[in-house]
């Protein structure tokens, strides 16, 4: 699962949720999908695209967050983005995506082509990251599977760390048109609420002829949400990293 270029650009905003408590399932929200030339993954990433994007500074945040060396399961890492900078400041590195096309982008790294939810690799890592704001997701039985994933392969001592918008963005998020300065043009469009706490939006890539399209849904989640989310996988808040409500920093609840 790779990072929406919408979610890139822009200071994260989320919706207000009622309830800190997981909802019944919403079997009628139509799943994330994708269109555009070249491999689509499952979630309706376009590989073509997400290969041509550099990292913006989340290596070197992550790195700093982390003692030097630790080991780190990155899940879902999409093309390597991310990947190969931490490998570069001396980290070794598990990348795992579900999509074989989006890890063929990978180069001198330890993949593994699974779902997050069914990992099953057998062994704890320093740090797990989980990024792009695929915590998330719309789907709550989903996201408790994901964290379950990190529960299982963190460390004792170890760190899960976690991409979320602040609860503030969905609240304040608009559609958006920008031409960037590498000539791409960028639009987050068609935005609606399907329900108080969800948000629905295409997102629209164009590099020269080639367009894509990615549309989403995803689950706002405030402070005390993540938290009741967090200990039902044995996992504690421990910080914001450097302040940031974006980047949270969770640890196996202690004995």
């Amino acid at each position: 699962m790779a990072e929406t270029y919408a979610r890139r650009l822009e200071e994260p905003a989320s919706l207000s949720e009622t309830s800190v408590h997981e909802v019944e399932p919403m079997t009628n929200l139509p799943k994330n999908y994708g269109t555009g030339p070249g491999p689509i993954t499952a979630d309706g990433c376009a590989v073509d695209y997400y290969a041509t994007l550099t990292p913006n500074g989340e290596p070197e945040r992550i790195h700093g967050a982390i003692p030097p060396g630790a080991s780190i399961l990155e899940l879902g890492a999409g093309t390597g983005r991310i990947t190969h900078r931490l490998v570069e400041l001396d980290h070794e590195v598990v990348a795992v995506d579900q999509s074989p096309e989006m890890l063929a982008h990978i180069v001198g790294v330890e993949t593994v082509c699974s779902s997050i939810e069914t990992l099953q690799l057998g062994r704890r890592f320093d740090l797990v990251l989980l990024m792009s704001f695929v915590i998330e997701t719309a789907d709550d039985q989903q996201r408790g599977a994901f964290l379950a994933t990190c529960r299982r392969h963190v460390s004792d001592g170890g760190s899960v760390v976690l991409q979320r918008h602040p609860p503030e963005w969905y609240d304040a998020i608009e559609p958006i048109e920008r031409r960037l300065d590498d000539g791409r043009t960028f639009r987050l469009r068609d935005l609606s609420r399907p329900a108080p706490d969800l948000l629905a939006a295409t997102t629209e890539y164009t590099i020269g002829d080639r367009r894509w399209t990615h549309f989403f849904i995803s689950k706002r989640l405030d402070d005390e949400q993540l938290e009741a989310a967090l200990a039902r996988a044995d996992l504690v808040l421990a910080e914001f990293i450097d302040g940031d409500r974006e980047w949270v920093r969770a640890i196996p609840r202690p004995l």
